[in-house]
């Protein structure tokens, strides 16, 4: 699957991602995630700054879902697709390195990357812009501000 221009959008609009995995036993994590960007047009790379349970779920169970919205406009997607933990120790480490890198400014040290091949997609948005399809953004914006206290 190929990340769309929208998806590209909602991702660099989005401050957190939230990444869920499950062990093998099938109990369910769900982390957030604050450093994260797309790599490529199949897939996005994640800091991984301090998510031990993360990293053992992925190294037992590669399948994930990821999820990510503009918490104003609220909207964003739903990713799901097959992780890897790259360490340090791996030669495609300081390749990924680089982009999580330009985020951080090197203010956040990190042993691992998860690099997320992205399998499929699905929209998220908020239920105002189904129960009243006349919601524009501009409506939701300031709906979600008033809610945030901005």
């Amino acid at each position: 699957m190929t990340l769309t221009k929208n998806i590209k959008k909602y991702i660099d609009q989005s401050v957190l991602c939230w990444l869920a995995t499950a062990s093998l036993d099938n109990i369910p994590n769900v982390s957030p995630k604050e450093i994260f960007t797309v790599y490529d047009d199949k897939t996005i790379i994640i800091a991984n700054v301090a998510s031990p349970q993360t990293a053992k779920n992925i190294k037992d169970n590669p399948k994930i879902c990821l999820s990510f919205i503009d918490v104003l406009v609220q909207k964003g997607y739903q990713l799901k697709g097959k992780t890897k933990v790259v360490p340090k120790s791996d030669a495609e480490f300081e390749s990924l390195e680089k982009p999580l890198l330009e985020i951080t400014e090197g203010k956040f040290p990190f042993a691992s990357i998860f690099k997320i091949t992205v399998e499929s997609a699905k929209p998220i948005i908020a239920p105002r812009y189904i129960l009243y399809p006349e919601t524009t953004e501009e409506a939701q914006i300031e709906s979600a501000k008033k809610s945030y206290g901005f």
